[in-house]
């Protein structure tokens, strides 16, 4: 299976720092047709998202999920079939017992690419990893990935990360 592992904040919608509210989400320039290109050359869509606002009491878990699946049916609704979501509530430094500690999925860790191959069978040579991060490339790095790119809709991507990295404006320029 070609997998597609994008970052929700900065490449799905735009940035916004600790975002729960349906009313706040707004879609990235070009991201819709940039995963419906992603899809007609044959990837699935595979979210990795991390969500330390639930760890540091910012909203909870059922609020996280009731954003998800709004946006995922408005994805729907375009065209776009997300084949599933992987998120991390924690954070070392949160405010909420169960979710303040130290884990393998937040990335930089590949804890939730690693829990999606386990649940699919995924060709880490024809997958990819788009994120706005570093902490997203470094994931899909320690996952094995190959093809990995940053996109410029999210957080400002610094000059050392741009020589470094494979970066794209948006979803639409991304080589396949």
């Amino acid at each position: 299976m070609k997998i597609a592992f994008l970052d929700r904040d900065g490449v799905i919608n735009l940035e916004v720092n600790y975002l729960y509210k349906i009313e706040d989400f707004k879609f990235a320039p070009n991201s819709i047709s940039g995963m419906k290109k992603l899809i007609a050359n044959g990837y699935q869509i595979i979210v990795v998202t991390n969500q330390a606002g639930i760890a540091r009491g910012f909203y909870t878990e059922n609020e996280y999920q009731k954003l998800t699946a709004w946006y995922r049916q408005e994805l729907e609704n375009e065209g776009v079939n997300i084949l599933d979501v992987f998120h991390c509530p924690h954070h070392p430094a949160g405010i909420v017992p169960e979710f303040s500690i130290e884990c393998q999925c937040r990335k930089p860790n590949s804890g939730m690419l690693d829990l999606a191959a386990k649940k699919y069978d995924i060709s880490k040579s024809e997958s990819m990893l788009i994120g706005d991060k570093e902490s997203d490339i470094l994931a899909g790095l320690a996952f094995g990935l190959s093809k990995l790119y940053m996109v410029e809709t999210g957080h400002l991507v610094s000059d050392k990360d741009k020589m470094k990295y494979n970066v794209y404006s948006d979803l639409t320029n991304i080589p396949l």
